[in-house]
């Protein structure tokens, strides 16, 4: 078995970009073998496109962190690594596996480690912390870094970075920064609809990171479509910044789903414009919210559309590159 994350070797190429496929795991009570045909499926459906690995999200019943009712009910799912590890041998790519670390101690989140490791060749792991502060954590989520790091194995760590915690609070950079530190080196974020929170968080870490001569980890930036209003109120649920007029204009055009994805190709357009000057490693994940098929071909649709973007931004910043040491 190979004992070094694929990732991490084309991370080191700050040319270049890297693209994922974002899915979360059949639910718990899916039999073993509808698993396997389930993973088939996505394979067949993202067969035609170029991406660098998938992500599995590990889902939480997250009701401490709103009074909302969830617009769709809670399943547990499948476990993380399991379905990850599917992907992975099916695929021949490498599988990001988010865990949440809210119901570990230490022992248990070392032997989950382990096990991840060792008998489902999970080596690039996403660890998510609680999701609110009335939750009682035994492994806050540094512990659970340290953990890792600390780990016989070699894991590929990466966090979340959420854009909206900076639009409240301004301090979005400095998260990125101290877990870098604690042993980060890629961060995912969530899905985004409000490109100006992602503007300000990326300019702020950029030039934190240029002041204190910290080398910017990759940034991975998460966008998923969205064709109905119950969509658009499950992305609102999950905490992510929808400002009105872009609700609306979801909400009253004539084709909800690709007015979904004018917005995340103008909001993708909006950030790379405003990030030019600075010298911030990137990605791409393109998620399904839904088990909705319009939702998912929309979400392979999108993937080319921004995939072919953040490309010729590419492109032109190594353009810009050759010109400047000519």
């Amino acid at each position: 078995m190979n004992n070094e994350s694929e990732l991490r070797a084309r991370y080191n190429d700050i040319h270049r970009g890297v693209y994922f496929i974002g899915t979360t795991p059949p639910k718990s009570d899916t039999p073993l073998d509808q698993v396997d045909s389930i993973a088939e499926k996505l394979l067949e459906r993202v067969n035609d496109i170029d991406f660098d690995g998938l992500i599995v999200y590990d889902i939480q019943d997250e009701n401490s962190r709103t009074n909302k009712p969830r617009p769709f009910p809670f399943k547990s799912t499948h476990d993380t690594r399991l379905y990850s590890s599917l992907l992975n041998k099916k695929s021949q790519r490498p599988v990001i596996t988010y865990k949440s670390v809210v119901q570990s101690n230490t022992d248990d989140f070392n032997q989950w480690a382990n096990e991840a490791w060792t008998e489902y060749g999970v080596k690039d792991i996403v660890l998510v912390g609680s999701p609110s502060t009335k939750n009682a954590i035994s492994l806050p989520l540094e512990g659970a870094y340290k953990t890792l790091v600390d780990n016989k194995h070699n894991f590929f760590i990466g966090g979340v970075t959420i854009a909206e915690r900076h639009a409240s609070k301004g301090n979005e950079h400095d998260r990125l920064i101290e877990k870098h530190q604690q042993g980060c080196n890629f961060f995912i974020s969530q899905a985004i609809y409000n490109p100006q929170a992602t503007i300000d968080m990326l300019t702020r870490y950029a030039i934190e990171c240029e002041q204190k001569g910290i080398k910017p980890q990759r940034l991975i930036l998460t966008f998923s479509p969205c064709g109905s209003k119950k969509t658009l109120e499950f992305i609102d649920w999950l905490g992510v910044s929808v400002p009105e007029a872009t609700s609306l204009r979801i909400l009253n055009a004539d084709n909800s789903l690709y007015e979904s994805i004018r917005i995340c190709l103008n909001s993708l357009q909006q950030i790379l414009d405003a990030i030019l000057p600075y010298d911030l490693p990137l990605g791409l994940n393109i998620e399904s919210l839904t088990n909705r098929k319009e939702e998912i071909d929309g979400s392979i649709l999108l993937y080319k559309l921004l995939r072919s973007k953040m490309d010729n931004y590419l492109a032109k910043k190594e353009l810009d590159l050759l010109i400047k040491n000519n």
